[in-house]
């Protein structure tokens, strides 16, 4: 495939994000290589849905439509896919703008055939102007960043993440949609993997399959000072914790945790020696950080045990969203303005 076409899903659900919302559009907008159409999917909120048609109106190539499916993250990406028109789907978060040439990398993956992924590099951007001396770049998952660890440059992977990605129509054609019952929902406690049962979903039902990250695909992700918090820090990993269970329901543990094997036995040792070290030699945060990862380690774990024990008692609900166009019901086969 050259120059393919791209549409980008952002899916929305609040007004308090408004200046945020309005920021993603214009920065997709401005793309040097154009995006096909922008939709925006807003996840059951009839008042925000009104005020986005009312902004967006008059705008080329700008779409508002209410997610078809059940709340949460993961329905509202499956009515976007099913509604787009573009040969790839490329989702931003809702709370992120992307730079100039973030389409045009992605579109550059997909010269080869076999690939049908390609995710990027998000950066944060904290509330408080700086990051928290005592967070660790290794956890920077926990605010929907890409953290310390993963290889530079364009590299093969097992996933992508989720807010800063792009898929083949194909993809979902081979393996179906996103789950649900396995990701955000609203402002409830705050899952996540969806995107990783995904790919590994994908890589099973098309073992060519190629998915791939490219750091030079960037967006920038604002973190809230709430987010900045020890408290929030822990909640998030617990709910990581959770939703890996769920994962390793959906594709067996050996798939589901391959790559957090991996994580937790170079990645995280290596962070707390650093983190010990700056603390030896008197620079601020060290040891903050070196406890941050242990904390973060313990309380996913615990995430993880609590997870399996329900996924064994059959909850919490989870399904796996058909393939193309019966992602989410349709009343036809048509674009729908």
């Amino acid at each position: 495939m050259s120059d393919p076409d791209i549409s980008v899903v952002i899916c929305v659900y609040t007004e308090d994000r408004w200046e945020d919302i309005l920021a993603a559009v214009s920065s997709v907008r401005a793309q040097s290589y154009p995006a096909l159409e922008t939709l925006l999917v807003v996840d059951h909120n009839p008042a925000l849905l009104e005020r986005l048609t009312t902004q967006y109106e008059r705008a080329a190539h700008v779409r508002v439509l209410a997610n078809a499916g059940p709340r949460g993250l993961s329905a509202g990406r499956n009515t976007g896919i099913a509604s787009s028109l573009g040969e790839v789907i490329a989702f931003l978060d809702d709370d992120a703008v992307a730079e100039r040439d973030w389409l045009l990398r992605f579109a550059e993956g997909y010269a080869d055939p076999l690939v049908m992924a390609v995710g990027g590099r998000t950066l944060p951007v904290w509330a408080s102007g700086r990051r928290p001396r005592w967070f660790p770049e290794e956890f920077d998952w926990v605010v929907g960043c890409t953290y310390r660890g993963l290889p530079p440059g364009r590299v093969r992977v097992r996933n992508v993440l989720g807010g800063n990605a792009s898929f083949r129509r194909t993809a979902f054609d081979a393996a179906g949609g996103f789950a649900t019952g396995i990701g955000r929902d609203g402002d409830r406690r705050p899952l996540g993997c969806e995107e990783t049962e995904l790919c590994i979903r994908l890589t099973r039902a098309r073992p060519d399959a190629v998915l791939l990250i490219d750091d030079r695909a960037v967006i920038h992700h604002r973190v809230p000072r709430a987010r900045e918090h020890f408290g929030y820090f822990r909640t998030r990993a617990y709910a990581e914790g959770l939703s890996k269970a769920l994962v390793a329901r959906s594709v067996g543990a050996a798939d589901g945790l391959e790559s957090e094997r991996r994580y937790a036995a170079r990645v995280l040792p290596a962070g707390i020696a650093r983190g010990l070290r700056d603390a030896l030699l008197a620079r601020p945060g060290g040891a903050g950080r070196a406890a941050a990862i242990v904390t973060g380690v313990l309380t996913a774990a615990g995430g993880y045990v609590v997870g399996s024990l329900r996924a064994r008692r059959g909850e919490p609900a989870f399904a796996v969203a058909g393939t193309g166009a019966d992602l989410v019901p349709r009343t036809d086969g048509r674009r729908h303005d």
